[in-house]
C-alpha cells in the first residue's frame, strides 16, 4: 500500500490482483463462488469493485489462488482494509443514478475523483463534466425515445456533479480535451445554449483547468475512426473508458490502454494548437451570436 492512497485505489489494486490471481490459475468465477462458498455474483461485484472485500474474507480466497508471498499478502490485506474505510456512499451510487447510470459509467464518474490525469476524445459532443447544465439538458432531450423525463434529468444532474467536482480539482488533475472540429460545429440546444457552452469551455482553456485541441476535418487522423473514449491515469496504472451510442465499457487491461494512449499521443500532435482551437471557438461563439441576432422572433 502506497502512503496517501485512497479507498478507491486500494480497492481496485486488491481486485485486480484478485482477477489476475484467478485467470493465472486457470479457474473460472464459478469455481471461486463454489470453494469460498459464495455467491457467484458475490465474486463478480468484488472483481469489478462495485464491493470491497473484508480482511476476513480475502486470506483464505488469496490461500485458494496460490497467492501466499508474505509481503504481497500483507500489502494486499492493508489495502482490503483501506479500501473499506469509506464511511457512506457516493452521490453517484444512491439510487436514483444506479438506476439511471451504467455500472461503467459510475466506475467512470468514481475515478475521475481520484485520476491526476484525464485525457478525452470526443467526436460528437462536449464531455460530460464540461458540459454546462442548458447544453447537457438539451442533448438530453435527443434521447426522448430511450429515455424517459426522470432518466433524463438525473442523468442531466449527474453531469452538472461530475462538473462541479472535476473543475473543483483544477490543480490537482491534468485535463486533456481533443475533440473532432463537428463537436465545436454542432449547435447543440440551438445558438444561443452552445454559444453560452462555447463561453464556458473557451474560460476554462484561457485558465489553464483544460487544454483543448480540435481536430480539424482537413487532418485524415487515424483517431476518427474510434468511437468516444476517456484515458485516466490512477494510482498504479491507466484505464480506459470507450462509448459509442449503444454501449459502453471500462476497460482496465493495460495494453488496450496503452495503445489507445499511444494514438491520441500521436494525433494531440498533429491536431490544432490550443491557440489556434481557441482562435477557432471564438469564430464560432460570434458566428452563433449573430446567427441567435438574426433569428425572428416569436
Amino acid at each position: 500500500m502506497t502512503e496517501g492512497d485512497s479507498p478507491t485505489i486500494a480497492r481496485r489494486r486488491v481486485r485486480l490482483a484478485l482477477r489476475e490471481a484467478r485467470e493465472q490459475a486457470g479457474l473460472t468465477q464459478n469455481q471461486v463462488a463454489e470453494e469460498m462458498e459464495w455467491s457467484h455474483s458475490k465474486v463478480i461485484r468484488i472483481e469489478r469493485g462495485d464491493v470491497s472485500i473484508s480482511a476476513n474474507d480475502l486470506k483464505p480466497l488469496l490461500n485458494y489462488l496460490g497467492i501466499k508471498d508474505k509481503a504481497i499478502v500483507t500489502e494486499l490485506l492493508a489495502d482490503a482494509r483501506l479500501a473499506r474505510t469509506r464511511q457512506r456512499k457516493a452521490w453517484y451510487q444512491a439510487p436514483e443514478f444506479r438506476d439511471t447510470l451504467t455500472d461503467d459509467l459510475r466506475k467512470l464518474i468514481e475515478y475521475e475523483n481520484e485520476a491526476a490525469e484525464i485525457r478525452s476524445y470526443s467526436i460528437y459532443y462536449i464531455p460530460g463534466p464540461l458540459q454546462t447544465r442548458d447544453y447537457a439538458t438539451a442533448l438530453m432531450a435527443r434521447y426522448e425515445d430511450e429515455l424517459n423525463e426522470d432518466q433524463r434529468r438525473w442523468r442531466v444532474e449527474a453531469r452538472t456533479k461530475r462538473r462541479e467536482t472535476l473543475l473543483g480539482r483544477a490543480g490537482d488533475v491534468q485535463i486533456l480535451l481533443m475533440v473532432d472540429e463537428s463537436v465545436l460545429s454542432r449547435a447543440v440546444g440551438g445558438p444561443a445554449v452552445f454559444a453560452d457552452q462555447l463561453r464556458d469551455l473557451k474560460q476554462h482553456a484561457e485558465d489553464g483547468s483544460v487544454r483543448v485541441r480540435m481536430v480539424p476535418f482537413s487532418l485524415d487522423a487515424s483517431v476518427t475512426n474510434n468511437a468516444s473514449f476517456d484515458l485516466l491515469v490512477l494510482g498504479g496504472g491507466e484505464v480506459l473508458y470507450r462509448e459509442t451510442g449503444l454501449t459502453d465499457e471500462m476497460v482496465e487491461d493495460q495494453e488496450t490502454a496503452a495503445k489507445h494512449r499511444a494514438r491520441y499521443d500521436r494525433v494531440w500532435q498533429e491536431a490544432a494548437d490550443e491557440a489556434d482551437t481557441i482562435q477557432f471557438i471564438e469564430r464560432r461563439i460570434k458566428e452563433l451570436e449573430r446567427a441567435d441576432t438574426d433569428r425572428p422572433s416569436r
